[in-house]
C-alpha cells in the first residue's frame, strides 16, 4: 500500500455519504441526523463595532468580516488514521509529510486535522455557529466508522480573524511614535504596523490604506469591543491631504504669458528690421 492516501467523492459532506472498503463491497452508512436538523448559518460572519463615539451620537457603526475561526476539540479516544483515510471521502493523509488526516466538509465549509491522539483541529469556517457544527458533523463521521468518541469534545475556539476598514489614510508613523509601548512598526521588513490590544488581548495590524486585520480573539464580541477602542486612535492619526496652492499655479501661468508676450514682440521687431533693410 503507498504510504499516500488521497479518497474523495462526490459527498459534500467529508465521509458521511458513505464508505469504501477495498475487501468487501461499498457499506453504506446510515442518513447522518445532523444533516436536517443543523444547517449551516452566515449569520455571524459580519458584525458591527461602534466608533467610540466619535459621532456624538454613536449612529455611526464599523463592519467587521470575519475570515477565519480555528477551534479544537479532543475525541478522547486514539485514532487510526489510516484507517480515517480508507473509509471516509474528501481526505489526504500522508504521514511521510504531516502525521494528521486532512478531511473536509462541503456544509459547512471547513477542514479538519485529525491526530492519533484523538485531538483535532478545525479552520476555515467564518462564524461560531459554523465552527460548532462542523466539529459535530467530525464527531459523528469518526463515531460512525468504528470509534467511540466521547460526547464531551473540550470545544474551544482558540483565534478568529477578522478585517475592518476604517475609510481613511492613516500616519504609521505618528502612530508608532505615540504608542511605541503597544505598536512596532518596521516598513522594511513588513509593510503594516503591529498593535497589540491589552484588553481584549487581540493584534491589530494596521495598513496606511485604513485596512485592518484583527487576530487573536477568542469571541466575535472580542472583535467588535477592540475596534471600538482603537478606532479613535486612528482618527486622531488620520492622514490629511495637502491640498494645491492657487497663488503659485497662478503666478506659474501670468510668467507663461509674459514670456509669450516678449517672444511675439521680439518676431515683430525681426520682421520690421528685415522689412527696412529691402
Amino acid at each position: 500500500m503507498s504510504s499516500a492516501i488521497r479518497k474523495s467523492g462526490d459527498s459534500g459532506n467529508g465521509g458521511e455519504g458513505g464508505t469504501t472498503n477495498a475487501n468487501s463491497s461499498a457499506s453504506v452508512i446510515a442518513p447522518n441526523p445532523l444533516k436536517n436538523s443543523h444547517s449551516p448559518s452566515l449569520a455571524g460572519s459580519v458584525i458591527e463595532a461602534s466608533d467610540g463615539g466619535i459621532t456624538g451620537d454613536g449612529t455611526n457603526t464599523l463592519l467587521i468580516r470575519i475570515q477565519n475561526i480555528a477551534s479544537t476539540a479532543n475525541f478522547g479516544v486514539r485514532l487510526d488514521l489510516k484507517k480515517i483515510a480508507l473509509k471516509c471521502r474528501n481526505t489526504e493523509f500522508n504521514p511521510r509529510r504531516f502525521g494528521a488526516v486532512v478531511m473536509r466538509l462541503r456544509e459547512p465549509r471547513a477542514t479538519a486535522l485529525m491526530f492519533a491522539s484523538g485531538k483535532i483541529c478545525v479552520t476555515g469556517v467564518k462564524s461560531t455557529h459554523n465552527a460548532t457544527l462542523a466539529m459535530k458533523k467530525f464527531h459523528y463521521i469518526i463515531e460512525r466508522i468504528g470509534f467511540q468518541p466521547k460526547e464531551k469534545m473540550d470545544f474551544k475556539v482558540q483565534n478568529i480573524v477578522g478585517t475592518a476598514d476604517c475609510g481613511f489614510p492613516i500616519r504609521l508613523e505618528g502612530l508608532v511614535y505615540a504608542h511605541s509601548a503597544f505598536a512596532s512598526y518596521e516598513p522594511e521588513l513588513f509593510p503594516g504596523l503591529i498593535y497589540r490590544l491589552v484588553s481584549p488581548r487581540v493584534v491589530f495590524l494596521i495598513f496606511v490604506s485604513g485596512k485592518i486585520v484583527i487576530t487573536g480573539a477568542k469571541k466575535e464580541t472580542d472583535l467588535a469591543n477592540a475596534l471600538t477602542k482603537l478606532y479613535p486612535v486612528l482618527v486622531e492619526f488620520k492622514k490629511v491631504h495637502v491640498a494645491s496652492f492657487p497663488s503659485i499655479a497662478q503666478g506659474k501661468n501670468s510668467n507663461s504669458s509674459e514670456i509669450s508676450q516678449e517672444q511675439g514682440l521680439l518676431k515683430d521687431k525681426g520682421s520690421v528690421s528685415q522689412a527696412e533693410e529691402v
